[in-house]
């Protein structure tokens, strides 16, 4: 198996709570719902995504490892 390239699917804003999810449908992100109600935040922040490094872009294995 070959290394495989993903990209996150969804992102949190981690000042206002705001959730945004990928939609491949419009190539572009779109603001998630929870119970039917959209996770917009706070329309004035300067939204700081939940990017800390834990997400692995690469799958499988490469080179046999």
């Amino acid at each position: 198996m070959s290394a495989q390239v993903r990209t996150p699917t969804a992102r949190t804003c981690e000042r206002c709570g705001r959730a945004e999810r990928w939609d491949d449908d419009v190539e572009a992100w779109q603001i998630a719902r929870e119970d039917g109600d959209r996770q917009v935040g706070n329309p004035h922040c300067i939204h700081e995504w939940d990017i800390n490094g834990a997400f692995n872009p690469v799958t499988g294995t490469v080179n046999g490892k």
